[in-house]
């Protein structure tokens, strides 16, 4: 019985929250909570509440390293703002806990070295929470390319659709500053940088980037005419007709999370997507190039009608081709909520989604590969079967759990395609966090 705490209670924590004293309570014990807003904290003790469970714990964001000595915690759980992860990263490790980070593990370099670090220092263990190598497609495309279906890989395309509800919830939140995410470059790296390093079991070694602010934001809204006069969504008139506005009081979890919650930190969850103040680009192009040869060319688009990706693997013998349509459409009547789900559930929805794989070998006909149906739980249903593995409850016979080294070798590939927007150059990963070979 592993004892847990988490810090960050935001939407993030949900899952974790749940999974330590539900499913898995009989492995597991949640026992302390922390975050610089108590009435936060205090939401999520009204909802343990709410499932039997006793209370919890609570610290304030600045007593980490005591919270975990005091209660004895086994493992840290991270979920605050991205660019706090490192530092809560390595005050777990110095305090002799394992650490489980939420995605991406840091922000910067520096971060990265600071974890790699503190862990060899330690000898304590990290987790990143790639969800996406959980996913059941996911995981027969890295079968079949480990197999040899295509055999050696030369290059990959990936065009990832973000849509207007899922896109703009990035630009409603702390994400549209650069300072507090990296951006989507570098939030994403655990999504989809990641799964191409997995896939070809490679390390990036230069990067290439070119992209731009084009539809969000003040300059985009008054040029595409999507411009309204609002700070924020909730009381404001002018968001009653806006597509784009996020609706806190019609969500109890929102509201109770981040609107019940404003007095006690100030912070604003549902700010105009059109408003200034965003510093993050939401259409960007990357060319990257590996330590085996191959390249990827990838492009991320946050503004599009429906949401999911397409992969092309060119290979020696032959081409993987994968769909994924998580959402056909964007709803009019789900567009003012959270995309598909509550918070970290699933909600009915009107959209549709499918997924499609393909092998076509060298002189045969494609071949259409059987995969499971579409599910729309948490990234497709990979969640469950990632926290089933991260907290002792699953094998995991394909390799799939992440540590600090993937998550650096992930963030290596966001970082250096926004230094690459920086100066217009490409950028050589080594230069910024020279990784030596395991």
């Amino acid at each position: 019985m592993r004892r847990y705490a988490v810090v960050g209670t935001g939407a993030r924590a949900e899952m974790f929250v749940r999974a330590l004293t539900t499913t898995h309570a009989d492995r597991a014990r949640l026992v302390a909570l922390c975050d610089p807003n108590p009435l936060r904290i205090a939401a999520h003790q009204r909802w343990l509440a709410e499932t039997g469970h006793p209370a919890v714990a609570e610290y304030p964001a600045g007593q980490v390293a005591e919270m975990l000595g005091k209660e004895n915690v086994d493992t840290l759980v991270v979920t605050s703002v991205d660019r706090t992860h490192a530092g809560h990263i390595v005050t777990g490790l110095e305090a002799g806990c394992d650490v489980l980070c939420e995605k991406p593990m840091t922000t910067d370099a520096a971060g990265a070295r600071a974890v790699l670090d503190a862990q060899r220092r330690t000898g304590r263990h990290v987790s990143v929470t790639f969800n996406y190598r959980f996913n059941p497609v996911h995981e027969r495309v890295r079968t079949l390319l480990a197999e040899g279906a295509i055999g050696e890989v030369g290059s990959v395309h990936f065009e990832w659709l973000l849509d207007v509800r899922h896109g703009a919830d990035y630009f409603r939140r702390w994400h549209r500053d650069r300072a507090n995410s990296g951006g989507l470059l570098v939030h994403k790296s655990g999504h989809h940088f990641d799964l191409v390093n997995w896939w070809l079991g490679a390390r990036p070694v230069e990067v290439y980037a070119s992209g731009r602010l084009f539809f969000y934001g003040d300059r985009g809204g008054a040029r595409h005419g999507y411009a309204r006069d609002y700070e924020r969504a909730h009381g404001s008139p002018a968001a009653d007709d806006d597509p784009f506005a996020l609706r806190l009081a019609d969500n109890d979890r929102l509201r109770a999370l981040y609107l019940d919650a404003e007095a006690a930190d100030g912070y604003l969850r549902d700010q105009n997507v059109f408003a200034p103040g965003v510093s993050i680009q939401d259409d960007m192009a990357v060319l990257v190039r590996y330590d085996t040869g191959a390249t990827m060319t990838y492009h991320l688009t946050a503004y599009a009608p429906w949401e999911g990706y397409r992969l092309m693997v060119n290979g020696s013998k032959g081409r993987l081709e994968l769909e994924v349509v998580e959402s056909d459409h964007v709803s009019p009547a789900d567009a003012a909520g959270l995309k598909g789900a509550a918070v970290h559930g699933v909600a009915a929805t009107t959209e549709k989604g499918w997924a499609t794989l393909t092998v076509r070998p060298f002189w045969a006909p494609p071949r259409d590969v059987p995969l499971p149906e579409h599910s729309r739980a948490g990234h497709g249903g990979a969640d469950e079967r990632m926290l089933a593995v991260l907290l002792g409850a699953a094998t995991d016979p394909l390799d799939r759990s992440a540590t600090a080294r993937d998550g650096a070798l992930a963030l290596l590939t966001g970082l250096a395609a926004n230094r690459s927007l920086d100066t217009g150059a490409p950028v050589r990963t080594a230069d910024l966090l020279d990784l030596p070979e395991e």
